[in-house]
């Protein structure tokens, strides 16, 4: 019974949300420009947190790719490329953009 009454709510509040939507939308341009941001937010988390990760296993535990230089992030160009198929730099990542 519990669960029933968990997936009603759940389920009421999905509709609540897609109406919102729906109304704020107004348009395919919108939603266009809501999914671009979130897939380039999503991009920027990806890179940093991949690179985050391997920079703290290999010992160095202070390090933010979000905080180098464009310059320092510069060296590692290639090698993204070809382990993550894409390179962002530090001053393009989504933090860094939204902070300014």
């Amino acid at each position: 019974m519990a669960d029933m009454t968990r997936e009603q709510e759940r389920n009421e509040l999905h509709r609540a949300i897609w109406a919102m939507a729906d109304e704020l939308r107004g348009g395919w341009e919108f939603k266009s420009y809501v999914l671009g941001t979130m897939f380039y937010r999503y991009i920027s988390e990806n890179l940093t947190n991949y690179i985050n990760a391997v920079e703290i296993e290999a010992g160095n535990a202070d390090f933010d790719y979000a905080k180098l230089s464009d310059e320092e992030a510069e060296e590692a160009r290639d090698g993204l490329i070809e382990e993550k198929g894409f390179f962002m730099l530090p001053s393009e990542l989504f933090c860094n953009v939204r902070a300014r």
